[in-house]
Order: structure tokens, then sequence, then C-alpha cells
């Protein structure tokens, strides 16, 4: 199995790199980092159109590509990794539940595979009010969720969408949860100062519906849906 890795938070940024380890202590050395050059979170299913792409090889494992999280996807399975079996997106440093995953760029990766009929897994790890990530953690959970996850049936048009929850040493080890992806929409909360706007809504107080991704990651489980595209 070709794997392709690729994220929008940036080809630096410690969840690729914590992906890259999860798969190196599974045993799986196959696979290939092409992410974007820099920081891209929230640019959804952007396409960068009309002029080329700079490709930068980081490592014989890493390219960044001066382009979005799907720009990555596209470029990989055109030219730099033809015979991708599957992309793996992640691990995003914040949850993509819900309405997020129509603006997620680590989401927009995957569902670019999709289309170009390469199955895929987006994974994010959600973040408490801020606090920080442990990623031996996350690193602990990913594995326990691809282990569990390669061994489904993966059919053309879909693909997963996994939310780990936020786990600290003390906390009880979550359970893998299949849930539908939760309908309610982002917060509105707003302030205004002049003609300054601005959403200032918090996360962890969305509105969600029970036994959703979001209600699933919220009380401490990881969260598992499958995300059909046709």
């Amino acid at each position: 199995m070709t794997l392709l890795l690729t994220n929008d938070d940036g080809i630096d940024a410690p969840g690729i790199a914590a992906l890259g380890q999860t798969l190196e202590q599974m045993g799986q050395l196959d696979w290939v980092k092409i992410a974007p050059a820099g920081q891209l979170s929230g640019c959804s299913h952007q396409l960068t159109r009309g002029g080329p792409l700079t490709l930068e090889q980081r490592d014989p494992k890493a390219i960044a590509v001066q382009g979005t999280p799907a720009d990555c996807t596209r470029v990989g399975l055109a030219h730099l990794l033809p015979d991708t079996s599957m992309v793996l997106s992640g691990i995003n440093a914040g949850g993509n539940m819900g309405a997020d995953v129509y603006v997620s760029g680590t989401v927009a990766a995957v569902r670019e595979a999709v289309l170009h009929r390469v199955p895929g897994i987006a994974i994010s790890r959600y973040i408490y009010k801020g606090e920080s990530i442990d990623w031996d953690i996350v690193i602990r959970h990913t594995a326990k969720v691809l282990e569990k996850v390669l061994a489904l049936p993966m059919t053309e048009g879909m693909f997963w969408n996994v939310n780990l929850p936020h786990c600290t040493a003390a906390d009880p080890e979550p359970e893998i949860i299949e849930c539908p992806l939760c309908t309610q929409p982002l917060q509105l909360d707003h302030q205004v100062d002049g003609n300054q706007f601005t959403f200032v809504g918090r996360y962890e107080e969305r509105s969600r519906d029970p036994n959703s991704d979001l209600d699933v990651c919220f009380s401490g489980n990881i969260a598992l849906t499958s995300i059909r595209l046709w």
C-alpha cells in the first residue's frame, strides 16, 4: 500500500509528523508527505488555477507544494505519487466535525482523492479550550483507529472522517464509535464594534445532534464518520 500524506497545517506541522510516526510504528513504511509549504487551515477545496505550482523536495519522503491541500492531492496523484493507494490527511490540530467538513482543507484533500477514485481518511484532533496536545497520546489513538479503519470496506465515492477527542494520560481510553455527521450549523455569536464585525462563538459550545460526531468527540470518544459523495 502506497500512502500519500497531506494536511492543511503545512508540511512542518507536528500533526503530519505524528501521522508519519504512527505509520512507522505500525510497520507501514511506504508513504510520502506531499503537503502545503505553509499554513492553510480553513481553505476548504480551493484549487490553484492559471499558473505553476512550485515543488520543493525537503527530504526523500517529503515534498512541499506552494498550493492548497487539494492541490497537493492532485499533484501527488498526477505526478509525484501516481501509484497512490490511499490519501491520509492530518493529523489536524483542531476538530473537523459537522459543518467543519465543508470548510476544512484537511477534509478537502481527501475529498479530492475520492473524486479521482482513490480512497482516503481525514484525521483531526479536537483541542479543548486551547489546551496543548500530547502527540504521544494522539499517535497511540491514531494507530488504534487506522488498524480498525483499514480493515473496513471502503466503497467508491466515500471516505472516513476521524475526530480524536481531547485526552490526557489521566483520561480513560476512548472508544471508537461510528456516528453520523452533525447537522447543526456553525455558531453565529458575534460582536460589532463600529464597522468591525467579529464572530466570537466558542467551539466547545456548538449545538450538536445527539450521537453525532460532535456529541461523540465532545464526550471523550473517537468519532468515526463515513462521508459519501455519491
